[in-house]
């Protein structure tokens, strides 16, 4: 892998999609598309290439780490230093579709202590599962430490796999429906939710369900967590080949899947916030918010979605990088990964890559 001078590109929307006004407790609405001009003509960086199938961005001071599905965490310096590092697991990884180093996210005393927290799915035997576990970096390499869930069901897709640290402290994690779509509904059973994890692997007093790290449930295959500053959370979740979700996501309320999906609706059970509709497919991962506004990594979609919350529509933007995984955004920029080394896209050259360009 080799890192490169920033790279000038013009950037171009590819199309502007509307979602008439409703109020949120109605759930999404198909979009109505209309046709605007460009919002962003600007500049994009490439901070590093030749990734290798990348899944989560993080950032701590200057530094970035990404987190590839083989099995490396890449270290992205601030002028251009570029190191992959070895992740040391206790189970073997397993290369399976959509499978692989997942979730990663740094400890908020990571700059202390050299910890984070990876979700990861493994072969034992004839079977697969995920975990969530702590790493610890430690003479340039990442070794699991501490193993805080296991045994999560995996199946042959679906599976989940975002983790972050919450305005409250606690870690959450986003878990798939490992293709049984009634694992969602069972609450006895972390497939199909959102989980909701203290620090040192126990369960919080005030989860809605007693003695269980369930959070949400009646996902599918929820794959982006953030939160705005005023406290409220947002999950990004793949449909059944469409009806992609935004969500606001509360404690202990049910998301309906399998048994709704889309605007659909039934008693006791919530509709997205926004929906791609029965006919678009989005495949929404990693996603963040800057000032009321979402920003959503696309990997059918092959862009980056710009959801404006409080006027109810969104826009698609930086549609020529292909597949999108993860996004983040801080006071100044906005960063993203493709993702065309995963077996489902067409790589470009030097792919994959990490990119920046100004917000």
């Amino acid at each position: 892998m080799k890192c490169i001078m920033p790279l000038l590109l013009l950037v171009m929307v590819l199309c502007v999609a509307c979602v008439p006004p409703k109020d949120k407790s109605d759930g999404g609405l198909e979009k109505e598309e209309t046709r605007m001009a460009p919002s962003i003509n600007s500049t994009v960086e490439i901070l590093a290439n030749q990734l290798q199938t990348p899944w989560s961005i993080q950032k701590n001071g200057t530094v970035f780490y990404v987190a590839e599905r083989p099995g490396s965490i890449v270290k992205i310096e601030e002028g251009g230093a570029v190191d992959r590092q070895q992740v040391i697991l206790d189970k073997e990884l397993s290369t399976a579709p959509e499978a692989g180093l997942l979730g990663f996210v740094l400890a908020p005393n990571f700059s202390d202590k050299q910890i984070a927290f990876a979700y990861y799915t493994y072969v034992e035997g004839s079977e697969q599962f995920n975990r969530i576990v702590t790493l610890t970096l430690n003479d340039n390499k990442w070794l699991e430490t501490d193993l805080i869930i296991d045994r999560i069901k995996s199946g042959t897709y679906h599976h989940g796999g975002r983790l972050k640290i919450g305005p409250d402290g606690k870690l959450y994690a986003t878990v798939g429906d490992a293709t049984q779509p009634s694992l969602a509904q069972n609450i006895d059973a972390l497939e199909g939710k959102i989980l909701r994890i203290n620090l040192d692997g126990s369960i919080p007093n005030d989860n809605p369900f007693p003695q269980s790290y369930v959070y949400s449930y009646g996902h599918r295959n929820p794959q982006g967590l953030t939160w705005a500053t005023d406290g409220t959370m947002y999950a990004s979740e793949h449909g059944n080949a469409a009806n992609d979700e935004i969500n606001i996501i509360e404690k202990g309320k049910n998301y309906g899947w399998p048994d709704i999906e889309g605007t659909k609706k039934q008693q006791g059970m919530i509709t997205p916030l926004f929906t791609s509709g029965t006919s678009k497919t989005w495949a929404p991962s990693g996603i963040d918010m800057m000032d009321d506004q979402l920003y959503v990594a696309a990997l059918r979609g092959s862009a980056v979605l710009a959801f404006a919350v409080k006027e109810n529509k969104y826009i698609e933007r930086l549609s020529e990088f292909g597949r999108i995984r993860d996004v983040f955004v801080d006071d100044a920029f906005l960063y993203f990964i493709s993702n065309n080394t995963d077996g489902r896209g067409s790589p470009q050259s030097q792919d994959d890559k990490l990119y920046r360009i100004p917000l």
